[in-house]
Parts: structure tokens; C-alpha cells; sequence
């Protein structure tokens, strides 16, 4: 058995599969905002890997208001010191209440520990959840393990890939 690089150990996520489960977060948060009925003030994004998943739970749950926030936390498949590069508009944010911040995967928890300094009473969702930083969200969808590396369709071309015990 030869040894495996972390991000050998590959999780893919086809459009399909992203839509299905940015769905089915959609379905897990639908009318438990704080707000009157259990309604959202607004979706915040966490570019670049939260932006699908934060359009399709703001088309399913019929939230207009969609701003962003950039946070740089990784050079490719390394993980560096989380920085804000871009902020989202803060009368809108306040201190985040009412407010959905939407990211693909919650890794070591670094970036969203980050945001929810900023934005403390805000909701924090995920797709996918590895557990060092499961703690730093609120809402997910699926938990992997923490040595996957997940390959999300906008990273990806389609190619032939070894198989998982080699050929």
C-alpha cells in the first residue's frame, strides 16, 4: 500500500449532487430564521465555494437580499491564515441577525471562526462538514471525515482518476 497524499482520499460532487444537497439545506433551514414566521433578513455568501450553494438556498427559501464576503483562507489544496478581502454591506449585516451565512465546506473552521467574530448572531450553514470545524457551524447537510479532500464541480474537468487501491 503506498501512502496518500490528504487530497488523494477524494470526495467528488457533481452539479447534481451540489444542487440536491444546497437543496436539502434550503429544506433544513426553511422557517427557522428568527424573523416573523421564521423568515431570513438575508444571505451572505462566503465566496468562492459558498456562492452556488448560497443561490440555490436564497432561490428556494425566496430570499432576495444576497451580498458576500471574501475570505481567503487556502493557495490551492494548503490552508494559510484566514483574511477578509471584501466585507458585505455592514447596515445589512449589523451584528448578523436574521442573517444566513452560506459556505460549501466548513474544514478546520478557521474561516468561519473569522466571520462569526465580525457577525456573531448570525446562522451559519454549510453543505459539508469535516469535524475540526463542525463546531463553527450551525446547520449542515453531510459530514466527512477529516482527511477527504472534496472536489467540488467548479475545481473540476472531466478526467480519468485512479482508483481509490490503485489500478
Amino acid at each position: 500500500m503506498t501512502d496518500r497524499l490528504p487530497h488523494e482520499k477524494g470526495f467528488h460532487v457533481s452539479w447534481d449532487q451540489i444542487h440536491r444537497d444546497a437543496r436539502a439545506l434550503a429544506w433544513r433551514l426553511d422557517k427557522r430564521g428568527p424573523l416573523d414566521d421564521g423568515a431570513w433578513k438575508s444571505v451572505v455568501a462566503i465566496t468562492r465555494g459558498g456562492m452556488a450553494p448560497a443561490m440555490i438556498v436564497a432561490r428556494e427559501l425566496d430570499i432576495r437580499t444576497v451580498d458576500t464576503i471574501s475570505v481567503k483562507s487556502y493557495d490551492h489544496q494548503s490552508q494559510s491564515a484566514a483574511k477578509v478581502l471584501k466585507s458585505p454591506d455592514q447596515p445589512l449585516m449589523g451584528t448578523g441577525h436574521g442573517v444566513l451565512v452560506i459556505d460549501d465546506l466548513v474544514d478546520s473552521g478557521r474561516t468561519l471562526q473569522l466571520v462569526r467574530d465580525l457577525y456573531p448572531d448570525a446562522h451559519y450553514a454549510t453543505v459539508y462538514a469535516k469535524p475540526k470545524g463542525r463546531d463553527m457551524v450551525d446547520t449542515f447537510i453531510t459530514e466527512v471525515s477529516q482527511d477527504t479532500w472534496i472536489f467540488f464541480p467548479w475545481d473540476m474537468a472531466l478526467q480519468y482518476v485512479e482508483p481509490y487501491r490503485g489500478t
